[in-house]
């Protein structure tokens, strides 16, 4: 039995969550992706997928496993890439992911763009609010905002967005503009949950981080929401700068205590460290990073119109 195969079959089955959707992919039948899934879980002596009639998923040993499948698949392509002479030509299937509203706001054009300069690659972006560990799902690069605690990823800086509070200028004509951040206990609060999950907002005085609790009226898990609700003059909502930066220009929307706003966070794109990088991971890593410094640049550099108790 091809050790090999057994892998990737069940990468793909993993990553598919079915065993017709992994013969699909791998260009056999299903009973055959079903008998080398069996097989290998009679060798290992473990049950690495929980079945249900629709889909099926890993076990805990089953996630163990996954890890090390694929820098096992990963370790031979790029071997193999060395050896045939083709470890510079980008090939392959590429998965990257995002945040939602960053991912909507900045990748599209980048990733046609790298996948018209390198034919062979095929990509799949996953737009998800939440940290996704690269290795247990499969993802080749991450769009990723904030500081990296796992050392195990390898980043590059590409920009950086700082969170702030904005209200429309009709919100603060009519209720007046917070002066000290306790002001924002007598303001409606639209708290997007991403950036304000303890009912928080922390500022800095230029000394130290502090934080001001708040009862907000509205909470809700999408920016693209929450800013829509503050544009409308339902209150005073948090969000990152690149978010709003077109708001702010056209004088839609009004900075709220922007001398207090946070450090700003930085912007990187981050992927597995490993001693052989796969070709089409540097080759879009290269590709991106001066676009999006440009593209996130541009964004930071708009014009803000601040309150005008700021």
């Amino acid at each position: 039995m091809d050790r090999f195969q057994e892998l990737r079959t069940f990468v793909a089955v993993a990553e598919t969550s079915g065993f017709a959707r992994a013969a699909s992919r791998l260009g056999c039948s299903p009973p055959a992706v079903t008998r080398l899934i069996a097989s290998l879980e009679a060798r290992l002596g473990v049950q690495l997928f929980n079945r249900t009639t629709r889909n099926v998923h890993l076990t805990d040993a089953g996630l163990r496993f996954a890890e090390g499948a694929r820098a096992a698949l990963a370790a031979l392509d790029a071997a193999e890439s060395e050896a045939t002479g083709q470890s510079s030509v980008p090939s392959g299937h590429l998965t990257l992911t995002a945040s939602v509203t960053m991912g909507r706001s900045l990748l599209p054009p980048i990733v046609t763009g790298f996948l018209r300069a390198h034919p062979r690659v095929a990509a799949k972006v996953l737009l998800l609010d939440r940290i996704v560990n690269l290795v247990e799902e499969g993802v080749d690069v991450a769009l990723r905002i904030g500081n990296l605690p796992d050392s195990s990823l390898v980043s590059t800086k590409v920009g950086e967005v700082k969170r702030i509070l904005v209200a429309s200028p009709g919100y603060l004509a009519k209720r007046g503009a917070p002066r000290e951040p306790e002001d924002l206990e007598l303001h409606s609060i639209i708290a997007f949950t991403g950036l304000m999950p303890d009912r928080e907002w922390r500022y800095g005085d230029g000394k130290r981080l502090r934080r001001v609790s708040l009862q907000p009226r509205l909470e809700i898990n999408d920016a693209v929401s929450a800013i829509a609700s503050a544009e409308q003059g339902d209150g005073v909502t948090i969000c990152l700068s690149y978010m709003v930066a077109d708001r702010i220009a056209s004088g839609a929307l009004v900075e709220v205590l922007p001398q207090l706003a946070p450090q700003p966070a930085p912007v990187q794109l981050v992927y597995p460290q490993s001693r052989l990088v796969a070709p089409k991971i540097r080759a879009f890593v290269d590709f991106a990073t001066p676009r999006l410094r440009a593209a996130i640049g541009e964004l930071s550099s708009t014009p803000a119109k601040a309150s005008k108790s700021s």
